[in-house]
């Protein structure tokens, strides 16, 4: 049992499970219909994708230099820290304690992407991630 953190589009590996998007838009130019089978997402959960504003901040700075990274990482842990974000985070944490899943993102760098500060919570919320 566990979770993973992925990029989207990639390649799936065995025993992934159900991949979420974490993303604030679908893949474009590609149909609803084939998101699951192109590799991207099987369901879409944009409440844990940062907001608008904090995405236009993130790559306002391209690439991102360490002192806009740490600001984004705290601005993003507050958005999380909402008590929405909170249940859901705390339900996939439950989730991946039962069976396998896996959230993502689209960009390459997962060390200067959200999905890298959603591991750390959803590990701090006793998530059961497997390392990729």
């Amino acid at each position: 049992m566990g979770l993973r953190v992925v990029r989207l589009g990639s390649p799936r590996v065995k025993g992934e499970g159900l991949r979420l998007g974490t993303v604030r838009r679908p893949p474009r130019g590609v149909k609803k219909a084939d998101y699951a089978r192109l590799d991207f997402y099987d369901a879409w959960l944009p409440e844990l994708a940062p907001s608008a504003a904090l995405v236009r901040f993130h790559f306002a700075e391209d690439p991102i230099g360490d002192a806009r990274w740490k600001t984004f990482r705290a601005r993003y842990r507050r958005e999380m820290a909402k008590p929405e974000n909170r249940r859901l985070l705390e339900i996939l944490a439950r989730i991946s304690r039962q069976t396998n899943l896996s959230v993502g993102c689209y960009c390459e760098r997962p060390d200067r992407c959200h999905r890298s500060v959603l591991k750390e919570l959803l590990a701090e919320h006793g998530a059961a991630v497997v390392e990729s």
